[in-house]
């Protein structure tokens, strides 16, 4: 029997939800930009050891649009992805508020900050010191690139990982 682990994907509008899933799932990358309405729910199958999981990314409409839609959304989440686009700022205060209200919905259930469009690092519009704040927070943080692929197999298998490690430590 498989294991299911319902895994969120949050962040702002236009920051890369939906071109990360579509480069975990298939390796793609499309340039045109489609908003998420909603929810779009897909599932991947994925070995750990011997243990044998069905992903079910959950791709949630950008927090800026539909902002009263996601928290229900979020139960039943074993984790999440919370993505930031390096190149707006305004994407990193939407992603503290975004952690704020999953932790209050759904608890201190595992997450990895991912900031996204590293192929853009020349336009970034976050500081290296709000990244180190980050960190001392205790957010897991992975740097990606839909468009190449850079690291985004990393963000979610750490995320995985994180997942499968408090569900084996009853006192967590």
């Amino acid at each position: 029997m498989r294991d299911k682990l319902k895994i969120c994907m949050l962040g702002a509008t236009a920051v890369g939800k939906t071109s990360l899933v579509a480069r975990f799932m298939s390796s793609i990358f499309h340039e045109r930009y489609a908003t998420t309405i909603g929810v779009k729910i897909q599932t991947r199958p994925m070995a750990r050891g011997s243990k044998e999981l069905d992903l079910i990314l959950w791709d949630l409409s950008g927090e800026d649009e539909f902002a009263g839609v996601q928290p229900a959304y979020l139960r039943g989440a074993a984790g999440y992805l919370l993505v930031i686009d390096g190149t707006r700022r305004k994407t990193l205060s939407c992603a503290l508020s975004l952690q704020e209200r999953a932790r209050a919905t759904v608890g201190p259930i595992p997450f990895v900050a991912v900031l996204n469009k590293a192929d853009l690092a020349v336009s970034w519009d976050i500081d290296p010191q709000s990244l180190e704040e980050l960190r001392r927070r205790g957010f897991p943080l992975v740097t990606t690139s839909a468009k190449t692929g850079d690291r985004v197999g990393e963000a979610f298998n750490r995320l995985v990982d994180a997942i499968l490690d408090r569900q084996g430590n009853p006192w967590s």
